[in-house]
């Protein structure tokens, strides 16, 4: 007869039983981190349905390599590692490139998004709104901590276009957060 797993469960015990095979302890790794994994791929994929299918591919990758999880660091810092590098992927295959803006100008502030008390969806729309390359540089820099040198590194762009990307991004981000305010307050 097959052991029951429960939700309360610590998340060791699911891992260890996931390693086994455990399909009831996998079933309740994915359903702790389905949502914030969602969120994740949603950052750098526009559309929902494409989004829950690259988490879904990367939950396969992550129960399939389970085994290769090492309990240094969290766990869900390793599973949200897998998920970003799995939309990188999709995005490589959707566009092949990414469109490239240069942007010469590289004196930028560190402050992303200024005080335009824009909702979560504003902002959430705003970076939707950017050009794949822009936006996915801006969430690896901004959303996951990464540094230029790792974002070209995996992108396979220069150094360089990395930072005007994001330079380009943040300029986007500004004139449309700005352009929302003014039609919140008709200051248009």
């Amino acid at each position: 007869m097959p052991k029951l797993i429960s939700m309360n469960q610590s998340v060791k015990e699911l891992i260890r039983l996931a390693k086994t095979s455990n399909q009831k302890a996998q079933l309740a790794l994915y359903d702790l981190y389905a949502p914030k994994m969602l969120s994740v791929c949603r950052q750098y994929i526009r559309d929902l349905q494409f989004a829950e299918d690259v988490m879904l591919i990367g939950f396969q990758k992550t129960l399939q390599n389970i085994n290769k999880y090492k309990p240094i660091g969290s766990f869900e810092a390793w599973l949200r590692q897998i998920m970003v590098r799995e939309c990188i992927s999709y995005l490589r295959v959707q566009k092949n490139r990414f469109s490239v803006v240069e942007v010469y100008n590289h004196n930028f502030s560190n402050q992303v998004i200024e005080n335009y008390d824009n909702t979560l969806d504003d902002v959430q729309s705003a970076i939707d709104s950017l050009p794949v390359g822009c936006r996915t540089v801006f969430n690896l820099y901004v959303l996951e901590g990464y540094k230029h040198k790792e974002i070209a590194e995996l992108l396979r762009i220069s150094l360089g276009t990395s930072k005007s990307q994001l330079a380009h991004a943040k300029t986007l981000l500004r004139k449309r957060l700005a352009h929302l305010k003014s039609n919140y307050y008709g200051t248009r």
